[in-house]
């Protein structure tokens, strides 16, 4: 696959469908490779007049790795954040949100619908906020503003975050099918075989556990972005699971107050999850926001 000169990295990226059709970017989450924007869910946009492009963040899959930041203690960094002492990540959702318009340059797209998953939703939000005049339509899935008053993760979902993951293969898979299971919801089936596929996949293709502790304390001292998402003036859509245990509904909800004249759509059942017998829902919801830029 191709890699793009970008925000002074390499970042490895896939496109779908004719350059001529709406362009839509795809970020994707937390320590996620691009792989996880299942190829069936971009032929379902494909085939609704899109021009999809999926990519590595910084740190993850094949993109450049930030090695020299070194693997950071993860407990040790959020009891620091939670005591309310300063912690510093080696890079900000700022320059993420950078290296994707930076992606966009490389593809000489002036604009293009976005749409972010979790961690990927709080970058699409910053590149609407920091680059207005290239955004055409933007969707947030399971995402949220940072505004602290929020519920927070489950116990059993914040202990996924800051559990070192194993370096076996097989106990990676496990581990990894484990917590596919905790955040799947409970309105779908969650299909053992699809997920343990990704999942070697994902570790066949580059296991690398660093670049998801940094990209986690990004996150972390990003902060509250509701007030400024008050200023979003594109066709704006939000996507939540009603049994999220890892960023709650109340998240969406907070989103979609904030950024004025938004859609919001609860998925009951979903969690922290893109279910197969959503896609058809979501794909079509992009559509029909994209059709208001």
């Amino acid at each position: 696959m191709p890699k793009a000169k970008a925000n002074n990295i390499e970042i490895e990226y896939e496109t779908f469908g004719n350059p001529t059709d709406k362009p839509l970017l795809l970020v994707t989450g937390l320590g996620g490779q691009m792989i996880v924007w299942d190829e069936e869910f971009i032929q379902l946009l494909e085939n609704l007049g899109f021009y999809v492009i999926r990519f590595d963040n910084r740190d993850v899959g094949l993109s450049t790795k930030f090695e020299e930041a070194g693997t950071p203690n993860l407990m040790k960094e959020m009891m620091a954040f939670q005591a309310g002492e300063p912690i510093e990540a080696p890079y900000s959702l700022e320059d993420m949100a950078d290296d994707a318009v930076g992606l966009l340059d490389f593809l000489h797209i002036e604009k293009a619908h976005i749409c972010g998953r979790s961690m990927g939703g709080m970058i699409v939000q910053l590149i609407t906020l920091r680059y207005p005049s290239r955004v055409l339509s933007l969707t947030s899935i399971m995402s949220t503003t940072g505004n602290p008053d929020l519920p927070q993760a489950t116990p059993e979902a914040m202990q996924f975050l800051l559990t070192p993951v194993p370096t076996e293969r097989n106990a990676y898979i496990d581990h990894s099918l484990k917590i596919g299971r905790l955040l799947y919801g409970s309105g779908f089936p969650y299909n053992e075989e699809k997920g343990r596929n990704l999942v070697e996949r994902a570790y066949d293709r580059c296991y690398y556990p660093p670049g998801f502790g940094r990209q986690l304390l990004a996150i972390v001292t990003n902060g509250n972005r509701k007030q400024k998402l008050s200023s979003v003036k594109v066709p704006t859509l939000v996507i939540h699971g009603g049994d999220d245990p890892l960023v709650p509904v109340e998240s969406g909800k907070d989103t979609a107050e904030a950024i004025p004249g938004s859609e919001l759509i609860i998925i009951d059942g979903m969690g922290h999850s893109l279910p197969p017998e959503t896609w058809g829902q979501i794909s079509d919801a992009i559509a029909k926001n994209a059709a208001k830029a």
